[in-house]
This record gives structure tokens, sequence and C-alpha cells, in this order.
């Protein structure tokens, strides 16, 4: 399998389950080669609580993906989302020996390392290390400080946190699945990455992903990321409350829901009807349009406010933080009709939807630029760079499989050889690298 070429996205949702084929052709755009999809069973709210159907549903994903692309999927990057995900502020700093040498990368990777080593509580692991910005000698806000000279390097970081049972749990399904996990990253990072554009993460966006069993929030401003949250109510919940209050059963809610529902409940005539079969020769059930959003109309609300809240706890209404671009919605949720009117009116904040088209070449799918896909496609791109990474010509490719298992004497003899262009690894990497040693003992 010529991994150089095409790289996969997992996204391992509650509702669905998407693997994404891709490669960037000579434009820097992302070529999707096929896709899969399967029902998601086993996933409740984001978290894997079922790991037989959940690989069930993942072979079946990546099968799919594998005939309509005639490719063979080896290696998979893939998403994590879940009420336990938290994410806090933390600042650290390193004291360089000499300083009248540059600061360097390898000075990053000790300070971001330095951050993995904090103390998190019993059953909780960092999953991302993100550095805000840096200081050098006391001089602040410096974005990139390589290249500077100075004795103290302080950072700001905002440090993801996730539980280490789900963690590899995932791990373990994409084990059992008969795949390689390159690499798991934060689902709304990857959905920023997807639908966000850079200008927009300069002026300050919030991104709002609502999937069906979490909404998940990135806020970015000055191109930095700022604030992470997963707040564990997504599409799932709507369609609870209608099944709930209309009884009828759940097939039937979800399809009243993406074909008539719509979060203002103001628009529909008291006269529009849906009438619905009974089961097994019962009376059919009739159903006013006006109730149905009522129902949606009250669980959106709380959603958004939640969120809402989330914004406002980063510091939104302080005239430094204002997120000027407003809110992005993305996710299979965003596509419910009027939710971006109802958004705009809870938070007085500009909305728009956001599609995943951005680095897509242009003659991709239709289908793939919903926003039912943001987060796959995020995945997919979070994979062709991790592969660009690793396909750097400074080791050749029978190293670079054995490097994380690799003695470190020998480690060290063929770094020595090219001391000039170690190739350096993220503290992603390292960060997978211990994963999968941990994953490989757990079994």
């Amino acid at each position: 399998m010529e991994q150089g070429n095409y790289s996969v996205g997992l996204d391992i949702g509650t509702t669905k389950i998407v693997a994404i084929i891709g490669k960037e052709n000579e434009y820097g755009k992302i070529e999707i080669l096929g896709t899969g999809r399967s029902k998601s069973l086993g996933v409740h709210r984001g978290v894997v609580n079922n790991i037989t159907q959940t690989i069930s549903s993942i072979q079946q994903a990546v099968e799919q993906a594998e005939v309509n692309s005639g490719l063979k999927i080896g290696s998979v990057v893939v998403g994590i989302a879940g009420q336990h995900i938290r994410s806090l502020q933390h600042s650290d700093y390193i004291t360089r020996p000499n300083a009248e040498e540059v600061i360097n990368d390898e000075d990053l990777d000790k300070l971001c390392n330095q951050v993995y080593k904090l103390v998190m509580l019993p059953g909780e692991e960092i999953i991302h290390v993100l550095p805000q910005e840096y200081k050098v000698d006391g001089q602040s806000e410096i974005k990139q400080p390589i290249g500077m000279y100075g004795g103290r390097l302080e950072a700001n970081f905002h440090v993801v946190v996730g539980q280490v049972s789900s963690i590899k749990n995932i791990g373990r399904c994409i084990k059992s699945a008969g795949l390689d996990l390159a690499n798991i990253t934060l689902e709304p990072l990857a959905s920023a990455e997807a639908v966000l554009s850079q200008e927009e993460k300069e002026a300050g966006v919030a991104l709002i992903d609502i999937g069906g069993g979490t909404t998940d929030l990135a806020i970015f401003k000055d191109g930095i990321i700022r604030h992470t949250s997963v707040i564990p109510f997504g599409g799932n919940v709507i369609t609870e409350d209608i099944k709930e209050g209309c009884s009828i059963i759940e097939k039937q809610a979800e399809l009243l829901k993406m074909k008539f529902g719509s979060a203002w409940p103001g628009e529909n005539k008291d006269n529009e009807i849906v009438s619905i079969p009974g089961l097994r020769g019962r009376e059919p059930k009739e159903i006013t349009l006006k109730n149905l959003s009522k129902i949606i109309h009250a669980r959106v609300v709380e959603i958004v406010e939640q969120v809402y809240v989330e914004i406002k706890n980063y510091g939104h209404e302080e005239q430094k933080k204002k997120l000027i671009a407003g809110i992005v919605l993305t996710g299979g949720g965003s596509q419910l009709k009027h939710l971006k009117q109802l958004v705009e009116y809870i938070t007085g904040m500009d909305t728009r939807i956001g599609y995943p088209n951005e680095h897509l070449a242009g003659d991709s799918d239709e289908e793939i630029a919903s926003p039912l896909y943001a987060t796959a496609v995020g995945l997919l791109m979070n994979a062709l760079e991790t592969n660009a990474k690793n396909a750097m010509p400074e080791l050749d490719p029978q190293e670079q499989e054995l490097e994380g298992v690799l003695v470190e004497e020998h480690a060290q003899a063929s770094v020595s050889g090219n001391t000039m262009h170690k190739e350096r690894k993220s503290i992603f990497d390292k960060w997978s690298e211990k994963l999968k040693d941990f994953l490989d003992n757990a079994e």
C-alpha cells in the first residue's frame, strides 16, 4: 500500500461512521477517492459503549470505502469527542542553558513535553497541548519564537484532556477492525480545519458542530485556538423528544425532523398536518407541524444556550476577545431549517452554515461538501498532514516503520548520522506512539 499517495480519515460518530479516502492534487486541494458510511451502533454521546458493534460498523464503512475507491485502507486518523473531554489553560516555562543561542524547534518540543507531564485526575490523559502565545525573557505576545534569542522561554497552552478508557476503547476498536491508528485528534479541531477560513480564525470565530450525540465547540481568535468544549447533547435528543412528544417510533421521528422540522415555530400555520401511518394496522396519527416545531424549538434553544454559555466563559464580551466573524454552524444538526436565524436571535452574533468545501477539489461529490461530513473531511486533512510529515525523505521507510519501536541506541545512531536534518516529530506523534505502546501492552 502506497501510504504517501492517499490517506484515510475515520469519523466515529454517534449516528454514523464515515471513512473517507483522499489525496492532495497538484493544486494543494483534496481529491476524494472513495467514501463509506455505516450506521453507528455502539456509540453513545460520542463515547464507545459497545465495542463489538462499533467494530462491525467500522468494518462496514471501511469496506464500502475500499470498494468505492478500489484502494486498500491501512492506517486511519480518528476523531475523539464525548462528554468526558475538557480543556484547561496552563502556562509553563523552560530556562535555556545558553541565552546567546537561537531558539529552535527542540526548545519548543521540550516546553510542550513538559506540559504533557502535568498531573491529571486519575483516569485522565492529555490529548492535545496547543501553544497559544509565547514569552521570551518577559517580552510577551510572541507568535513564533523560533529564531529569537533568550534565556527564559514561556508559553500559554490550551490543554485538552480526555478519559484514558475512552481513548483506549477507540484504539481497541480500530485495532480489532484490522486497521492501524495513525493519529487521534479532537473532533471540533478537525471540523474547524475543514470549514473555517484563515481570515475567520484571525477575526475570531466560534465553530459549533452539531452532531448526533454531542455538540462540539471550538473558538479561534488571532488565528489561534482559544477554547474547546464538548456538550453532551446533539440531534439525537431532538429526535427523542419528538418520539416521546408525538408517541411515534424513532425512525418516524427522525424522518419527521429531517423533512418537516423547523427550529422556528412561528412560521407554521395551525392547519398544516402530517399523517403518520400507525403500527400494524392501527389508526394513522396526525401531527401538526406547529407542535413539531415547538418540540424541536425547545430543545434547540437549550443546546444553543449551553453553547452560548461556553462562548461567554471564553470571554466573548470583552472587547479584546470579541469574535468578529461570529458563529459557524456545521455537522448534520446544522441542516435543521431556520436554525441559523434562531442562533442569531439567541446570541446576537453573525452566523453562517459551514460547508467543508474550502479545501476540496472542484469536482468533488456534492454529498461530501455537506456539513454532515465536516469532521470526516477534517480528519482526512489531518491524515494527509500526518502522512506528509512521516514521508519526509530523511529516514528510509523501513526505519520509519521501526522508529517508534527501535532500541534507543539504534535511534541515536541513525540520528547522529543526519543530525543536520533530523526529522522533527511533533509532540502528537510522540503521544500517539506512547498510546500505541500502551494499547499493545493493554491487550
